[in-house]
C-alpha cells in the first residue's frame, strides 16, 4: 500500500490592511479620564467599571500605554492640588478633620482606579520600571499635599501642640491622632519620621528636660521617681494609642535619658529622701521603683549598687569598729545577722533578687567583718550562746535557720581557722558541762561546717563526739566493777576520757585533789589502763565540774554545783575556818589565775558567796582572808556557782590564742608549698605566693612575709634550693 501524502497548515496574515480609528487613543482617554474625575467627585456609582477596564486593556494592547500612564499622572496631579486648597482653607480644629477625610476619600478613589488599570499596572508598569498606580497615588499625595509648603509646617505644628496639650492634661482626639499618623506611615517610613517622629522626639526631650528640673526641685526623690514613672507609663501609653509601634523604644529612651539618665546622681544622693534615706526606712516600694527605673538606662543599677555598697560598708565598719558594741559578742553577731536579713530583703522585694546585689552585698559584709580580728571569736561565742540556751524550745526548722544564718557569716571570715580554735573551746566546754540544748543541733552544724570546709576541718569535732559516747560506754564498765567490789561508798565519779589532739586540752592543768577524790580517780585509772593497753592518762582539772553537799548555819543545806578547782578549794573548809589566799594556793596547788577567779566566784558574787573574804571587796588580792560563810542562804536546794570568767578572751589570752593558731598554720603553708613545687617543680617566688594564697585561702589568708619565712625554712631542710642563675626562682629537691 503506498503512504497518504501529508498535508502542511499555515497561518497568513490578512491580505487587506486593518485600520485603526486615529482617534481611538483620544477617545479611549476621554473616556478613563472623565470615568476618574467622577469617581474623585464621588459619583462612581454610575460607571461600568467591566467596560472601563476594557478600555484600559485595549490602551496599553494597542500601544498607548504611555499615554493612559501620563494621562492618569496629570488628572490624579490636578485632583491633589485641587484637594490641597480645601486643605489649606480648613481653619483651626477642622484641619486635621479636613486632612483625614480627604485621605480616605483618596484612599477610595485610589482603590477603584486601581482595579480599571490592573492590566496597566500588570504589563506595562512592570516592563517600563513605572511606579505601580497605588504607589503613585500615595506619592502623589504626599508631594503634593502633606509636604505642600503651607501643609508642612503646619501639620506639625499641630500634631506637635496636640501632643503637648495631652501631656499638659487636656483630653484630645486620639482617633483623629492616630488617623494622621497612620497615614503618614502609609506614605512611607521615611515620610513618618522625618515629617513627624524627629521633630515630636526633639520636642519631647526639650520639654521633659525643662520639665525634670522642675520635678527635681519641687519633689523628694520618692515623688520623683513617681511622677518619672507615671511620664513614662503615659509615653508607652501613647505609642499604643495613636503612634507607630517602632516609636516606643525611640519615646521611651528620650524619657529615660532625660527624667532618669541625666538626674541620676542628684536623685541618689538627694538629702533625706535619697537612696541611703530609702534603705535606712526599709522603703520597698521606693527602691523598686528606682530599681525598675534606674535599670532602663545603661549605668543606673551600678549607680544604686555603688551608692548601696558605699552605705553597707560605712554602716558595716561603724557596726564592727564601735568599742561599745563589741561589750556584747551576742548582740554584736545578732546585729550583723540583722543587718544581712534586712538588706536580703530590700533585694528579694524591691530588686527582684539581682545576683549583682546579692553580689555586692557579699562583698560588703565580707568588707566589714574582716576589719574586726574578733569577728571568728564572737560568730563562736554566739553560736555558743545559741546552743547552750538561745534554740531551747525552739522548732527544728527555726533551729536549721539560725544555723544557716551562722554558716553565711562563716562564709564572710578570711580566717576560719580561727573560728575552728574558738569553736572547738566553746563545743568542748558545752559537751563535758552538759549543756547543749541538742545533740542534732550541733551534730547539723559539724555537717554544714563539712560541707563547707571539707573533712579534715571537722574530723577533730567529730571525734569530740566519739569521745563522748565511748565515755558513756567506759563509766557503765567502770561503775559495773565497782558495784562488784566491796568497799564502793565514797564519791561519784563520771569520767569523759578526751584523746589528745582533738580536744582542747591544757598540758600544764594541776591540781592536788582532796584524798577522796585522789583514791577514787586512781581506781578509774587503774581500771581504764587494765581495758586500754599503751595509753597514757592526764587529768584535766580545769575542765571538770562537782557536785557538793554542804550544810550550812541553823542546818541550811544545799547542793553547790562548782568547778572541780571550786570544789578543791571549797573541801579545804571541811578542816579548817579561815585561810589565807597564800594558803590555799599552796593546799591546792592551782594556778594563780584560775585560782583568782575561783575564789572571786565563791566570796564575791551576791547570792552565790559560800566563802566570805577579808577585806570585802571585788577583786582578789594574795593578802586575802577566806571565811566559811555560816549565814549562806538560798530560795534554791541546788545552787551553780559558775566560775566568773570574761565571755570574750582577755588580751593575754587573746594573745595566746593568735599564737596558737599561727604555729598550726605553719605546717599547711609548709604542705601547700610542697603541694605546688612538687607539680611544678620550677616556679618563681611571686607565683607560689599568689598559688599558696589560692590554695589556702579556704581556711585563711596566709601573710606573704609567713610564706617567705616557710620557704626560707624548707630550703634549710632540703625539701627547695635556690636556683644558681636567679635567686628569685625556687627548684623542688626530690
Amino acid at each position: 500500500m503506498s503512504q497518504a501524502k501529508k498535508k502542511t497548515f499555515k497561518i497568513e496574515p490578512f491580505k487587506h490592511k486593518v485600520e485603526m480609528d486615529p482617534k481611538y487613543a483620544e477617545k479611549t482617554w476621554k473616556i478613563l479620564e472623565d470615568a476618574i474625575h467622577e469617581i474623585y467627585n464621588h459619583n462612581a456609582s454610575g460607571l461600568s467599571f467591566e467596560e472601563l477596564y476594557r478600555n484600559a486593556y485595549n490602551m496599553v494592547l494597542h500601544k498607548y500605554g504611555e499615554k493612559l500612564y501620563s494621562g492618569l499622572v496629570n488628572t490624579m496631579t490636578q485632583h491633589m492640588r485641587e484637594i490641597a486648597r480645601n486643605v489649606e482653607a480648613a481653619q483651626g480644629g477642622l484641619f486635621l478633620e479636613e486632612l483625614d477625610s480627604k485621605w480616605c476619600e483618596h484612599n477610595k478613589s485610589l482603590q477603584m482606579i486601581r482595579d480599571i488599570l490592573m492590566y496597566m499596572d500588570r504589563t506595562y508598569v512592570n516592563n517600563f520600571n513605572k511606579t505601580p498606580v497605588h504607589e503613585l497615588g500615595l506619592n502623589l499625595w504626599r508631594d503634593n499635599i502633606v509636604r505642600s509648603p503651607k501643609i508642612r509646617d503646619r501639620l506639625l505644628d499641630t500634631l506637635l501642640d496636640l501632643v503637648h496639650r495631652e501631656r499638659t492634661g487636656e483630653v484630645i482626639n486620639r482617633g483623629l491622632m492616630r488617623n494622621i499618623t497612620k497615614m503618614l506611615v502609609d506614605l512611607g517610613q521615611t515620610v513618618y519620621q522625618e515629617d513627624f517622629e524627629r521633630p515630636f522626639l526633639d520636642a519631647s526631650s526639650e520639654f521633659y528636660r525643662l520639665e525634670s528640673q522642675q520635678f527635681i526641685e519641687t519633689s523628694d526623690c520618692a515623688d520623683y521617681l513617681r511622677k518619672a514613672e507615671k511620664r513614662l507609663n503615659e509615653e508607652i501609653d501613647r505609642v499604643t494609642h495613636y503612634l507607630d509601634p517602632k516609636s516606643e523604644a525611640k519615646i521611651t529612651s528620650v524619657v529615660e535619658r532625660e527624667v532618669i539618665g541625666n538626674r541620676m546622681k542628684l536623685l541618689v544622693e538627694m538629702d533625706n529622701s535619697g537612696l541611703v534615706s530609702m534603705l535606712i526606712d526599709d522603703k520597698y516600694d521606693d527602691l523598686g521603683r528606682m530599681y525598675n527605673l534606674f535599670r532602663r538606662v545603661s549605668t543606673g543599677l551600678q549607680t544604686i549598687r555603688e551608692v548601696m555598697t558605699g552605705h553597707l560598708r560605712d554602716t558595716g565598719r561603724q557596726l564592727v569598729l564601735d568599742p561599745e558594741r563589741l561589750k556584747d559578742p551576742v548582740e554584736f553577731v545578732q546585729r550583723l545577722l540583722d543587718e544581712k536579713d534586712k538588706y536580703d530583703k530590700i533585694i528579694q522585694l524591691s530588686f527582684s533578687n539581682d545576683k549583682t546585689f546579692q553580689n555586692a552585698l557579699n562583698s560588703s559584709f565580707e568588707f566589714f567583718i574582716n576589719l574586726n580580728a574578733r569577728s571568728p571569736e564572737f560568730i563562736s561565742l554566739f553560736v555558743d550562746d545559741k546552743l547552750r540556751k538561745g534554740l531551747k524550745g525552739v522548732s527544728e526548722e527555726d533551729v536549721e535557720s539560725v544555723l544557716d544564718k551562722v554558716m553565711m557569716l562563716f562564709r564572710y571570715l578570711q580566717e576560719k581557722d580561727v573560728f575552728e580554735k574558738y569553736y572547738k573551746q566553746h563545743l568542748a566546754k558545752r559537751l563535758l558541762s552538759g549543756r547543749t540544748v541538742s545533740d542534732d543541733a550541733e551534730r547539723s552544724l559539724i555537717v554544714k561546717l563539712k560541707t563547707e570546709c571539707g573533712y579534715q576541718f571537722t574530723s577533730k569535732l567529730e571525734g569530740m563526739f566519739t569521745d563522748m559516747k565511748t565515755s558513756r560506754d567506759t563509766m557503765q564498765g567502770f561503775n559495773a566493777t565497782l558495784a562488784g567490789s566491796e568497799s564502793n561508798e565514797g564519791p561519784t565519779l563520771a569520767v569523759q576520757v578526751l584523746t589528745t589532739g582533738s580536744w582542747p586540752t591544757q598540758s600544764g592543768a594541776r591540781c592536788i585533789m582532796p584524798r577522796e577524790i585522789f583514791e577514787m580517780c586512781n581506781k578509774f585509772k587503774q581500771y581504764y589502763l587494765s581495758t586500754h593497753t599503751g595509753r597514757r592518762l592526764t587529768w584535766q582539772t580545769n575542765m571538770g565540774t562537782a557536785d557538793l553537799k554542804a550544810t550550812f548555819g541553823n542546818g541550811n543545806k544545799h547542793e553547790l554545783n562548782v568547778s572541780t578547782y571550786q570544789m578543791c578549794i571549797l573541801c579545804l573548809f571541811n578542816i579548817a575556818d579561815h585561810l589565807t589566799y597564800r594558803e590555799i594556793e599552796q593546799a591546792t596547788d592551782i594556778p594563780a589565775p584560775d585560782l583568782k577567779r575561783s575564789l572571786q566566784s565563791l566570796a564575791c558574787v551576791k547570792g552565790k558567796n559560800v566563802l566570805r573574804k577579808e577585806p570585802m571587796s571585788k577583786d582578789i588580792s594574795e593578802d586575802d582572808v577566806f571565811l566559811f560563810n555560816d549565814k549562806f542562804s538560798s530560795k534554791f536546794y541546788k545552787v551553780k556557782i559558775s566560775t566568773v570568767v570574761a565571755q570574750k578572751e582577755s588580751e593575754p589570752e587573746k594573745q595566746e590564742t593568735r599564737q596558737k593558731v599561727e604555729e598550726d598554720r605553719k605546717p599547711q603553708i609548709e604542705a601547700a608549698i610542697v603541694r605546688i613545687m612538687k607539680a611544678r617543680r620550677l616556679l618563681d617566688h611571686n607565683n607560689i605566693i599568689s598559688e599558696v594564697t589560692k590554695q589556702l585561702q579556704a581556711r585563711f589568708l596566709p601573710n606573704p612575709a609567713v610564706i617567705k619565712k616557710r620557704i626560707e625554712s624548707l630550703i634549710e631542710r632540703e625539701f627547695l634550693e635556690r636556683d644558681r642563675g636567679d635567686r628569685k626562682l625556687y627548684r623542688y629537691l626530690a
